[in-house]
């Protein structure tokens, strides 16, 4: 609401004042009761009446009859035809002044109607091109300017020291910052710049960061604008915006585009179901013709930043447009290390925070996501009233971010406790035995998000690939709670409903996507992209094997199962003592750490009967 709100509510008022005036000066004037025409009749019989004044509305026989009584007070009577009281003071013989029809004036009858439909028009059009103009102005002649915002280079202060983890992809980047600073270094030996540079990776990885530390290294003018800028319900306007971009670009070369979120204007052309798409498709065509038609823009370097590079246009991914694709994925342990320290350097941190630990724990985050984890754990610190931030703290918010925040005011029963300690517990056994899951590294039975506990392990190094044998050892992890109530309390529940679809989703990509099957051989029997008639390829997708081989799809990921459900049965019978020991101490301290578990196998405890499950 705020200052659109206030405007329009001006508009109205205004709209209304002006009504009320016209309606003012032109409505007729209400007929008064205080001199009735009996009156009238009685007062003209008694002869108290001295003089008699009429005057006449306007193309109506209405009319107004001042009467001048001879003691000189005045009265008006209204009345609806004039006729009746002239002739009645002709039969009297009674002299009157008839005065001539009142007519409205020309600015009252002509100018002030149109005066008011232009001021309406104004009203109306001010509001429309508010609206429709946005962020372009606030005019409708600026649908064709273009959105995007330049920043300058005092404006601009991030540098490649504010990008950590992403070595790689700087050294990259790092060439295209020299080109702009020493063009002739590289113009004498025949070689060019890249026109484009397309930035590829997972949400959150630093992209954006990437370009905006180009631009700040490289000192030149920096315009950015969203894929989504372009695109407008009139068509022809994304097309415009963009000849309007480059157009501003070549005022100030060399510059730097980026344009963020590609892919919502630059999707593969001929997707579209009849001609909806032909304003977005219009709209990539001069981005073609831009970067690399028969004009030239010598300076400008076009960045742009995308998670679906999968779907894009092939004509702009070619040499000449997007020379260049620098792919920015997670960062490895150390680079998730160097962020933290980057994103820890305004927060005081306590004696006991170990940044390396933390790096490990959070295998697979992302830049944004590392940033969120130590703004959780700066939160948790001031809710504690602490000036500083403990490792106690970053635990709390890696729970809360990756599990869900830890509910301990919810009400347990004894007995759905004692099911969660062993569940728990038996994933953690499979965790420590099994060499590529492992190790431990917390095991909790406080109820978080919908689970009622969680087992957390802590990977000792990143890998790129997944192996046959660690995606068995998941499938078998995935399997230790379910095994635990079954040989615990004889029964099962539905607590390991996620763990079975986790571990079946494992095992049926083992079987048509990685050709881990025996039977069947390493043939890809996955049926594709199953989005691809949502991001405009195709209307569907056929099942490239036939359906015998559905059926031995089928047997084959049952096998897989079934083995892994045998083996996982068979480690945590051989090790049901440290079972009991691991659900009594997680009843009596509802969180475990990795020595407390480790310990389990060395030092055995006494172990309490556990009865079964009604």
């Amino acid at each position: 609401m705020g200052k659109q709100f206030r405007g329009i509510l001006i508009y109205v008022l205004i709209i209304a004042a002006v009504f009320a005036g016209i309606y003012f000066m032109t409505s007729p004037r209400p007929v008064s009761d205080e001199y009735t025409f009996s009156q009238f009749q009685s007062d003209l019989n008694d002869e108290v009446i001295d003089s008699i004044t009429i005057t006449q509305n306007n193309e109506i026989p209405t009319g107004v009859v001042m009467v001048t009584f001879k003691d000189k007070t005045k009265k008006q009577l209204y009345v609806e035809n004039v006729g009746t009281i002239t002739d009645l003071l002709k039969n009297r013989n009674f002299s009157y002044t008839l005065n001539d029809v009142t007519r409205s004036s020309y600015f009252v009858s002509t100018i002030l109607p149109m005066l008011i439909m232009f001021i309406i028009f104004i009203v109306f059009f001010s509001i429309l091109s508010s609206r429709a103009g946005g962020g372009a102005g606030g005019n409708v002649m600026s649908f064709g300017k273009s959105r995007a915002k330049m920043m300058s280079q005092n404006q601009n202060t991030t540098t490649f020291k504010d990008v950590a983890g992403l070595q790689e992809e700087r050294y990259e980047l790092e060439e295209v910052v020299d080109f702009l600073r020493a063009p002739q270094k590289y113009t004498k030996v025949g070689a060019r710049i890249p026109k484009g540079i397309l930035l590829v990776g997972p949400p959150g990885t630093g992209k954006t960061l990437l370009a905006r530390a180009v631009s700040g290294e490289a000192g030149v003018p920096f315009f950015h604008i969203s894929g989504s800028d372009f695109v407008e319900m009139f068509v022809g306007v994304g097309a415009s915006r963009v000849r309007d971009l480059f157009a501003e670009a070549k005022k100030n070369t060399p510059c730097i585009i980026f344009i963020d979120e590609i892919d919502a204007v630059a999707r593969r052309r001929g997707s579209g179901l009849g001609g909806g798409h032909d304003e977005r498709e219009q709209t990539l065509n001069q981005i073609l013709v831009e970067m690399d038609g028969f004009g030239v823009n010598e300076g400008i370097i076009v960045m742009a930043a995308t998670n679906r590079v999968d779907i894009l246009d092939p004509a702009i991914l070619r040499p000449g447009r997007f020379d260049r694709k620098v792919f920015v994925g997670k960062p490895d342990v150390q680079g998730r290390e160097d962020i933290l320290k980057v994103h820890a350097r305004n927060k005081p941190l306590a004696e006991d925070v170990d940044l390396g630990v933390t790096a490990r724990t959070t295998a697979g985050f992302s830049g944004a996501d590392l940033e969120n984890l130590l703004n959780e754990a700066a939160i948790n610190a001031a809710s504690s009233n602490r000036a500083y931030i403990k490792q106690e703290d970053i635990e709390k918010a890696f729970v809360k971010i990756g599990i869900g925040e830890e509910k301990k005011s919810r009400v347990i029963s004894e007995k759905e406790k004692r099911i969660t300690a062993y569940h728990e517990s038996g994933h953690a056994i499979l965790f420590h035995v099994l060499p590529e899951v492992g190790p431990v590294h917390m095991v909790s039975i406080i109820p978080t998000g919908m689970a009622g506990g969680y087992t957390m392990p802590l990977p000792e190094k990143d890998e790129m690939f997944n192996s046959r044998e660690k995606m068995i050892q998941n499938i078998m992890v995935s399997f230790g709670g379910r095994i635990a109530e079954e040989l615990i309390f004889h029964d099962i529940t539905t607590g390991a409903s996620q763990d079975i679809k986790q571990a079946t989703g494992i095992a049926r990509a083992m079987v048509t996507q990685y050709g881990m099957s025996s039977e069947l051989g390493p043939i890809d029997y996955s049926s594709g992209d199953a989005e691809e008639v949502f991001i405009g390829r195709d209307w569907g997708q056929a099942k490239p094997y036939s359906e015998t081989t559905a059926a031995a799809i089928d047997v084959e990921v049952k096998k897989i199962i079934e083995k892994c459900y045998k083996d996982a049965k068979d480690l945590i019978l051989k090790h049901k003592d440290v079972l009991e020991r691991s659900a009594q101490l997680l009843l009596k301290k509802e969180k475990i750490t990795r020595e407390e578990f480790e310990s389990l196998f060395e030092t055995p405890e006494p172990i309490e009967p556990v009865p079964a499950m009604v």
